[in-house]
Protein backbone atom coordinates (compact mmCIF):
# COMPACT_ATOMS: atom_id res chain seq x y z
CA UNK A 1 0.00 0.00 0.00
CA UNK A 2 1.41 3.38 -0.94
CA UNK A 3 0.53 6.81 0.47
CA UNK A 4 -2.26 7.50 -2.05
CA UNK A 5 -3.91 4.15 -1.32
CA UNK A 6 -3.60 4.79 2.44
CA UNK A 7 -5.21 8.22 2.08
CA UNK A 8 -8.06 6.71 0.06
CA UNK A 9 -8.61 3.94 2.63
CA UNK A 10 -8.56 6.45 5.50
CA UNK A 11 -11.05 8.71 3.72
CA UNK A 12 -13.45 5.82 3.09
CA UNK A 13 -13.15 4.42 6.63
CA UNK A 14 -13.61 7.80 8.35
CA UNK A 15 -16.17 9.02 5.79
CA UNK A 16 -14.19 12.20 5.09
CA UNK A 17 -12.75 13.72 1.93
CA UNK A 18 -9.42 12.59 0.56
CA UNK A 19 -8.10 16.10 1.11
CA UNK A 20 -8.98 15.94 4.82
CA UNK A 21 -7.54 12.42 5.12
CA UNK A 22 -4.28 13.55 3.50
CA UNK A 23 -4.09 16.54 5.87
CA UNK A 24 -4.68 14.25 8.87
CA UNK A 25 -2.00 11.81 7.70
CA UNK A 26 0.49 14.64 7.15
CA UNK A 27 -0.27 16.08 10.59
CA UNK A 28 0.21 12.64 12.17
CA UNK A 29 3.58 12.01 10.50
CA UNK A 30 4.77 15.57 11.22
CA UNK A 31 3.93 15.30 14.93
CA UNK A 32 5.61 11.88 15.21
CA UNK A 33 8.76 13.20 13.48
CA UNK A 34 8.89 16.35 15.63
CA UNK A 35 8.50 14.43 18.88
CA UNK A 36 11.13 11.87 17.89
CA UNK A 37 13.50 14.70 16.97
CA UNK A 38 13.05 16.07 20.51
CA UNK A 39 13.90 12.61 21.87
CA UNK A 40 10.36 11.91 23.05
CA UNK A 41 8.59 8.55 22.97
CA UNK A 42 5.10 8.24 21.45
CA UNK A 43 3.00 5.41 22.85
CA UNK A 44 -0.30 4.48 21.20
CA UNK A 45 -1.84 1.89 23.51
CA UNK A 46 -2.86 -1.21 21.58
CA UNK A 47 -1.01 -0.12 18.44
CA UNK A 48 2.62 0.41 19.32
CA UNK A 49 5.43 2.70 20.40
CA UNK A 50 7.60 5.04 18.36
CA UNK A 51 10.96 5.91 19.94
CA UNK A 52 14.52 6.91 19.12
CA UNK A 53 17.28 4.32 19.25
CA UNK A 54 20.83 5.57 19.75
CA UNK A 55 23.68 3.85 17.92
CA UNK A 56 27.17 4.22 19.37
CA UNK A 57 30.22 5.14 17.33
CA UNK A 58 31.92 2.02 16.00
CA UNK A 59 34.67 0.82 13.73
CA UNK A 60 33.53 -0.69 10.44
CA UNK A 61 35.19 -1.85 7.27
CA UNK A 62 34.75 -0.63 3.70
CA UNK A 63 33.69 -3.80 1.84
CA UNK A 64 35.44 -2.75 -1.39
CA UNK A 65 38.83 -1.71 -0.01
CA UNK A 66 38.81 -3.60 3.31
CA UNK A 67 39.96 -0.34 4.89
CA UNK A 68 38.84 0.30 8.48
CA UNK A 69 36.75 3.39 9.04
CA UNK A 70 34.94 5.00 11.94
CA UNK A 71 31.17 5.00 11.69
CA UNK A 72 29.87 7.98 13.71
CA UNK A 73 27.23 7.72 16.42
CA UNK A 74 23.69 8.24 15.16
CA UNK A 75 20.04 8.13 16.13
CA UNK A 76 17.41 6.04 14.35
CA UNK A 77 13.61 5.90 14.66
CA UNK A 78 12.24 2.62 15.98
CA UNK A 79 8.72 1.18 16.12
CA UNK A 80 7.66 -1.62 18.45
CA UNK A 81 4.24 -3.14 17.77
CA UNK A 82 1.80 -3.40 20.68
CA UNK A 83 0.17 -6.61 21.86
CA UNK A 84 -3.25 -5.82 20.34
CA UNK A 85 -1.69 -5.19 16.90
CA UNK A 86 0.37 -8.39 17.12
CA UNK A 87 -2.71 -10.39 18.14
CA UNK A 88 -4.77 -8.92 15.27
CA UNK A 89 -2.10 -9.89 12.73
CA UNK A 90 -1.67 -13.40 14.12
CA UNK A 91 -5.41 -14.10 14.42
Amino acid sequence: MNKAELVTAMAERAEISKKDAEAALKAFTDVIAEELKKGEKIQLVGFGTFEVSERAERVGRNPQTREEMTIPASKAPKFKAGKALKDMIND
